[in-house]
């Protein structure tokens, strides 16, 4: 916990359309409901009240979930990110790819782990996925917890990375690659992943959708220890993680240590 609050950079709202979409809609629940317990005439007074508490009640749903989201989007996702970077082990002198990065989130995190190693994020920054999504936000971020040396920041496409093949010790993401509208696009951002990940290097991916088919891509590119993780409840909707390496462990010992919990 101490950890947490050392950390200070400002994540914004994820998918803040959303959130404000459940707070308009909620707030047309609530004022449909008023209005239906006072529109009847007293022989119909009833309708109104039953209509009324259906309306009250569906506000206070679309309300909780709206407030589960930003609860998420600031404390749970927090806490999750350090299950995510649990999953690969970094020892301190890997070079770390997160896609996706968005305000740098993870990257940062990744960075506090780091030593003689480097974390580079890359990003289109959609606002759409993240307020205030924007690579002046995540150097911003960088800064504020003491990072920036350890991080690069670079804008491209998940599908077309601008790396060389077998870069990366470690390549992460979190709530990014669901955001590729096809199968056949995701593909590519999997087939990415795999190019440019080391040999024995590791990956994990967070999401809260296509998991099963992430899982199943990563094996069919020849990917091992492939293994989902979760569901966990930190974020809504709640996500999963799939993990695993682009070869065998290199000895005995690294898959001794490999964590297998699913909690």
């Amino acid at each position: 916990m101490d950890q947490l609050k050392k950390r200070q950079g400002n994540y914004g709202i994820d998918a803040p359309i959303v959130v404000r979409n459940l707070s308009l809609i909620g707030v047309g629940f609530l004022l449909l409901g008023v209005t239906a317990i006072f529109i009847f005439p007293r022989q119909l007074q009833w309708l109104g009240i039953a209509i009324g508490v259906v309306c009250v009640i569906s506000f206070l749903v679309v309300a909780a979930e709206a407030l589960y989201m930003i609860w998420s989007s600031k404390i749970g996702k927090l806490r999750e990110r350090e299950r995510l970077l649990d999953l690969v082990m970094l020892r301190g002198d890997e070079k770390v790819l997160d896609i996706g990065c968005g305000r740098g989130l993870v990257l940062n995190a990744a960075a506090h782990k780091l030593t003689t190693g480097k974390a580079v994020g890359i990003d289109i920054w959609n606002k759409q996925d993240q307020s205030g999504n924007d690579p002046d936000a995540t150097r911003r971020n960088s800064l504020i917890e003491g990072v920036a040396e350890r991080v690069e920041i670079v804008n491209g496409d998940a599908r077309s990375m601008p790396f060389a093949d077998n870069e990366f010790d470690v390549v992460v993401s979190s709530l990014a690659i669901h955001n590729i509208p096809s199968s056949e696009e995701r593909y590519r951002a999997l087939s990415e992943i795999m190019r440019v990940l080391k040999t024995g290097g590791r990956f994990a991916v967070l999401d809260f959708q296509f998991i099963r088919e992430y899982g199943q891509v990563f094996e069919r590119l020849g990917a091992v220890h492939v293994r989902i993780v979760g569901q966990h409840w930190l974020i809504f909707p709640p996500v999963r993680i799939v993990t695993g390496w682009k070869m065998p462990p290199l000895s005995s010992l690294e898959m001794i240590q490999y964590p297998h919990s699913d909690s």
